[in-house]
């Protein structure tokens, strides 16, 4: 199940980066309810998308 995420939480940087690093899926921000960015850690961007 995908994590999804209010742009708010991301001033916790550390848990974020936590966060980041415990999945290998990408983790959602959303902006006032919607769908805004994509984060994920150097791990899994760069298995999904070697150079």
């Amino acid at each position: 199940m995908p994590q999804i995420i209010p742009i708010k939480d991301l001033k916790n940087t550390s848990d974020i980066s936590e966060m980041c690093h415990r999945t290998d899926e990408p983790i959602f921000v959303t902006k006032n309810g919607y769908g805004d960015m994509v984060i994920m850690s150097i791990e899994s961007y760069e298995l999904n998308f070697p150079s």
